[in-house]
């Protein structure tokens, strides 16, 4: 058995209110009706059957794909993609199973307009495991309110998520920002006046990368050839204090490591980082 898409539905890709208004009049089934069409679709593959049972449930996919509009997707889009679900949920129905359609096609709904969010919102390429994708669809409404999350809120939300906090972090991140045309698409003078007139970036000629590539290598170069040149202690001073992302030591810590006031460490640090200077600047002449 085949439902087909071409259903004589009616259309979100027209004016939104209109189609609203439509789809509000289409009477809701009961329970005994709706058993009826389900029986007729499913033992006499009555198609006729199966237009009722979409169309009386029209409503409650508009419902469904207003909770998305968050995601920067037309709302008329959202529709037609969460009318798909529901067809698909249609033709799937068992009305033996003592459940209203409405209850088993929910999950079809939402899973076809999940699918149609992560293909078309460019700034969800991350959600790529079904970890993220649960937090990509569940973040919103697990704030506890518009502001930035708080440290205790990205932890509890990773641990009831199962995902890392920092992944929590760059989700929300993301789902805050709104995406922006860089360039208009107009005839007017508003051309002038799009976000790419500002985005110039005059540094990136090829000339210019050329240039800072060698300039970085020669710091990069000259900064190992500089700590090259440091005895074992104070290279160890250096790199503890200055050339760590994260978890740099204190001048307490060092002198604890090697048994010298953390005046001492003070001191041969200054003395390093100057022989480093000096070092480095030979190597721009």
């Amino acid at each position: 058995m085949t439902i087909a898409y071409s259903l004589p539905v009616p259309s979100a890709l027209g004016n939104i209110e209109s189609y609203v208004r439509t789809v509000n009049r289409f009477p809701i089934l009961t329970p005994e009706e709706e058993s009826r069409l389900s029986r007729k679709l499913r033992d006499e593959d009555d198609l006729a059957a199966a237009q009722q049972l979409v169309v009386s449930h029209l409503r409650v996919v508009v419902s469904i794909a207003r909770g998305y509009l968050g995601y920067g997707l037309p709302h008329a889009d959202l529709i037609q993609e969460g009318n798909v679900g529901l067809m698909k949920a249609v033709k799937r129905f068992d009305p033996e199973r003592g459940v209203r359609l409405v209850s088993f096609a929910i999950h079809w709904i939402k899973a076809e307009i999940h699918e149609y969010i992560l293909r078309n919102w460019r700034l969800v390429k991350i959600a790529t495991t079904k970890a993220q994708r649960k937090l990509f669809f569940n973040l919103r409404s697990m704030k506890p309110g518009l502001d930035p999350l708080t440290l205790g809120e990205i932890g509890a939300m990773a641990d009831t998520l199962r995902v890392k906090p920092e992944e929590v972090r760059e989700m929300e991140m993301r789902l805050s920002g709104q995406e922006m045309a860089l360039e208009s698409h107009g005839d007017d003078d508003e051309d002038h006046y799009s976000p790419i007139a500002y985005l110039a970036d005059p540094g990136a000629g090829p000339s210019d990368v050329l240039e800072a590539g060698q300039t970085h290598r020669l710091d990069t170069e000259g900064l190992e050839a500089a700590l090259d040149k440091l005895d074992a202690r104070s290279r160890r001073i250096i790199e503890a204090r200055w050339l760590r992302e994260k978890d740099t030591s204190t001048l307490h810590e060092l002198a604890a490591e090697f048994g010298v006031s953390a005046e001492r460490i003070r001191q041969i640090e200054v003395k390093a980082m100057a022989k480093m200077r000096q070092s480095l600047a030979a190597t721009h002449d």
